[in-house]
């Protein structure tokens, strides 16, 4: 039988191409988030391979965020940190990895999907990949994923898309602010760009894309603590009277 929800990774020619599928808008259960940062880390010994794809199924979201089913069933801090350590996880995976590693967003991104197109280390992007982090109107905050977005995009355009968190961000707004490399009409251009770039990339000298990777992520040795840390705010936040209230009335619609 089918699994409802994977992530799942294809070796072909030095490049390891991580595919992630869930049907409620490609957003993550931790059990999922959990598979997808050993999907990466699993990578770093493996001298065949030279970059990473990270990509999501279907054609209209790139990434929801994370579940918001289990949201609503956090009743205690140690649920709460545990639940908001899934993208974190997923985020230090991304910058310990040796490997660089290019994002293909085809679609809206929400919330921990912003997180992980800003811990790519080279991203392709459609038109229709439209950005939103909608955390704060439910009482909580981007908080573990914002080192990772504040590092591409800064804070002043953090500022602005975290407190309009109702609206969203059009995609060439985050490839002016830097969250997206390249930019393009339709899947078949992005595809078609992603396919030249990244075979050209992966034929460069391996030690070399590696030396690159370690340059890139310098300054973030602390994130292991400081992103633990986020998600234990995070998880304090969404026990919080308003964010229980938010959540339930958002059940009842």
């Amino acid at each position: 039988m089918e699994p409802t929800f994977f992530v799942r990774t294809d070796i072909q020619n030095n490049i390891a191409t991580i595919r992630f599928f869930h049907p409620a808008s490609n957003s993550f259960p931790s059990s999922q988030l959990a598979n997808l940062a050993e999907s990466i880390s699993g990578l770093n010994s493996n001298n065949d391979i030279h970059l990473i794809i990270l990509k999501s199924e279907g054609e209209k979201a790139f990434c929801a965020g994370a579940s918001f089913d289990e949201l609503l069933n956090v009743t205690n801090l140690e649920q709460g940190s545990l639940f908001f350590s899934g993208f974190a996880n997923v985020i230090n995976a991304m910058r310990t990895s040796n490997k660089l590693i290019i994002g293909r967003i085809q679609g809206k991104t929400v919330g921990g999907g912003v997180g992980l197109a800003a811990a790519c280390d080279y991203t392709f992007a459609t038109k229709s990949a439209a950005i939103k982090l909608s955390e704060l109107a439910i009482g909580i905050g981007p908080f573990v994923i914002e080192p990772a977005v504040s590092r591409k995009i800064g804070k002043p355009a953090l500022a602005e898309m975290t407190l309009d968190a109702e609206n969203w961000k059009s995609a060439d707004w985050a490839f002016e602010n830097k969250l997206y490399t390249q930019l393009f009409d339709n899947v078949e251009l992005m595809d078609d760009a992603l396919e030249k770039f990244t075979k050209t990339l992966s034929s460069y000298n391996p030690e070399a894309l590696t030396e690159m990777k370690k340059v890139l992520w310098e300054g973030t040795e602390n994130w292991d603590t400081l992103l633990k840390e986020r998600a234990a705010i995070s998880g304090k936040l969404v026990l919080s009277k308003f964010t229980v209230n938010a959540l339930n009335a958002f059940k009842n619609n």
